[in-house]
């Protein structure tokens, strides 16, 4: 990617907050990282000028937080403006990748945070590092971590018993459904500690055999697979809700690319977080029925250039992630898949 392109326009949005109208997601850093990454960089600064009334200012501190006081401020997001200057600090005092494997492990548990809005703002920033490291993406890493941690939000808990086995699709085909699709993301994720069948589901994570493989790999191989499950499945059970199902897909994904950060201790509880993050968005958000598979042969650019053109940043995201998985699989249906989610979303 360009640059410049990026840097020009996290620069421009590093004065916003990180929700607007409440509690909904600034989705601009995630956008732009997405276009930027697909080589649409001269669609970057147009989208943000179109997106740009709903950009609110950066939240205010409070009162400073300590380093050995971070459990106090997790998840209030009222501290949201002191966890922008205690990450603004953290990045500046140590290398972005010591700041993430630190603060990885203390926010992944959190995963349902801003609807898995945190993770996945995270995953598009480290991605831009990996591509160069500049003032400006280690500066979005922190504000990143900061929404997570302002909103960190645990699901309900896992069970411990064995894990399935099965592949992904079949997995998320059965993970059962909420009971009230009436609301918004907290109320429909508060939801799963009240099925009986919650706990079993989200620690049932799919088994993909690898052979005599490191666990690394077997970690990395497998959120893949829920990530391409979840991309795939959208076409089919995406009607009811779009806006939102696209996140159990882009959920995992964003997990996937943080991971050849972090050290290997770190990747089973990462997939075990994937796995339930996109286990939680299906339960709350999928089709009860699945509709007729949609057709179409798309190419990856094709995909990328009708979200663009579209301008929905869930529409763009998703297509990122669908061209992902198309690229580790070759499987059309993915593209095919991102196709119907701009056209759902609209």
């Amino acid at each position: 990617m360009t640059d410049s392109i990026l840097d020009e326009a996290y620069g421009r949005l590093i004065d916003t907050g990180p929700e607007r109208d409440g509690w909904l997601s600034n989705h601009a850093p995630m956008a732009v990282e997405a276009l930027a990454a697909r080589g649409r960089e001269g669609d970057v600064h147009r989208w943000i000028d179109g997106y740009a009334d709903l950009l609110e200012d950066r939240p205010r501190g409070i009162a400073p937080i300590r380093p050995a006081e971070w459990r106090d401020p997790l998840g209030d997001p009222v501290r949201t403006g002191d966890w922008l200057d205690f990450f603004a600090r953290e990045t500046a005092l140590a290398p972005w990748r010591t700041v993430l494997a630190t603060w990885w492990p203390r926010l992944l548990p959190g995963i349902a945070a801003g609807a898995t809005h945190g993770v996945i703002r995270v995953g598009h920033a480290v991605r831009a590092l990996r591509d160069a490291e500049t003032r400006e993406r280690v500066s979005e890493l922190g504000q990143g971590l900061a929404y997570w941690a302002a909103r960190w939000q645990p699901l309900a808990p896992a069970g411990s018993g064995p894990y399935r086995a099965s592949d992904p699709r079949s997995a998320l085909d059965a993970v059962p459904l909420i009971a009230d699709q009436r609301y918004g993301a907290r109320s429909r994720l508060a939801q799963l500690a009240a099925m009986p069948s919650w706990a079993i589901t989200a620690g049932a994570v799919p088994v993909i055999p690898m052979g005599e493989v490191a666990a690394a790999e077997t970690s990395a191989a497998t959120i893949a697979a829920v990530a391409d499950a979840a991309v795939a499945r959208f076409a089919t059970h995406g009607h009811r809700d779009p806006v939102m199902l696209v996140h159990a897909a882009t959920a995992p994904t964003a997990v996937l690319r943080v991971l050849p950060e972090l050290p290997a201790g770190l990747h089973q509880a990462s997939l075990a977080a994937a796995w339930a993050a996109s286990a939680a968005v299906t339960a709350a958000y999928s089709a009860p029925t699945p509709r007729a598979a949609p057709s179409g042969d798309y190419s990856p650019d094709e995909v990328i250039d009708r979200a663009a053109a579209g301008g929905d940043p869930h529409a763009i995201k998703f297509a990122d992630a669908a061209v992902d998985a198309f690229a580790r699989t070759g499987d059309r249906r993915h593209l095919t898949a991102s196709a119907t989610a701009t056209t759902d979303i609209g």
